[in-house]
């Protein structure tokens, strides 16, 4: 998963044209040396810790209520984390351009989902589908336009949007909405979900650590060499704290889809 930035290429590694998948194409190479530890993968920590966001998918889909192998829970937003992470795994994997775009759309697809189920929290059904149906032309035109103009600053710009929607979104349902919710239960979910946003900024604000100073991080991981080295990649722990950060909001939402239509049900 990434966003763009002035410093979004390190190129010229050792083996960045010998790997399987060479030459990189995308527009986004990341401090992480290409090809350094296996033939198969681009960036190998890059990769591997997109298996948070399908750990978090699946952990939901196989959790409580499921009813085995081929019947797993399912809403939009395991789903798009799952994509998520299938996506930017293989985007990381081999820094094709393709691919850059089904992590970067991946992305924007669970900004989609989160901001559907908490739109719609406590509409009618007819604003409800009204309200998914224009986020569905939205994200969808975004889709179409970004294809046909790649800046990268226009997703990093769609995205960010997105997220403080929904930081405005959460603010509503824990602590302007009327009928307010079970006080004891907001109070939770507020701290949770706000919890859950910081640990994506904590996350954003080391990966532009690596960013900003990927030699100095590239001569440390020389130094300490591995299994040590791999805790300086910190692009990899922006995917690691997105993943527990949107794991825990996406959470905090389904307990309070849950709690209304428990309120529906007593009426």
């Amino acid at each position: 998963m990434g966003h763009g930035h002035h410093n979004i290429r390190f190129d010229g590694d050792p083996y960045a044209l010998s790997g399987a998948w060479s030459p990189p194409t995308s527009r986004a190479n990341f401090c992480e040396e290409d090809y350094v530890l296996t033939f198969y993968l681009a960036e190998f920590i890059n990769s591997l810790t997109n298996i948070a966001y399908v750990y978090y998918a699946l952990q939901y889909m196989y959790g409580p209520g499921s009813r085995g192998l081929l019947k797993p829970n399912v809403d939009f937003m395991s789903v798009a984390l799952l994509v998520l992470g299938i996506g930017s795994f293989l985007f990381h994997a081999s820094l094709r351009q393709t691919l850059e775009f089904a992590d970067e759309l991946s992305m924007m697809l669970l900004i989609w989902a989160m901001l559907q189920a908490t739109l719609t929290i406590r509409q009618s059904p007819a604003k409800s589908k009204m309200i998914s149906a224009a986020l569905a032309v939205i994200f969808l035109s975004f889709t179409a336009f970004y294809l046909n103009s790649p800046l990268i600053i226009y997703q990093v710009i769609a995205f960010i949007t997105g997220v403080v929607i929904l930081f405005i979104r959460s603010l509503y349902l824990f602590h302007w909405m009327q009928p307010a919710l079970p006080k004891a239960k907001s109070r939770d979910w507020r701290n949770r979900a706000f919890a859950a946003f910081f640990i994506c900024l904590v996350g954003y604000g080391i990966w532009n650590i690596d960013l900003e100073f990927c030699q100095v991080l590239r001569d440390l991981r020389a130094r300490v060499g591995l299994p040590w080295a791999w805790l300086l990649e910190f692009h990899g722990w922006w995917h690691l704290l997105t993943a527990v950060g949107a794991s825990q909001f996406i959470n905090v939402v389904r307990e309070v889809l849950d709690e209304v239509k428990r309120e529906q049900k007593k009426e």
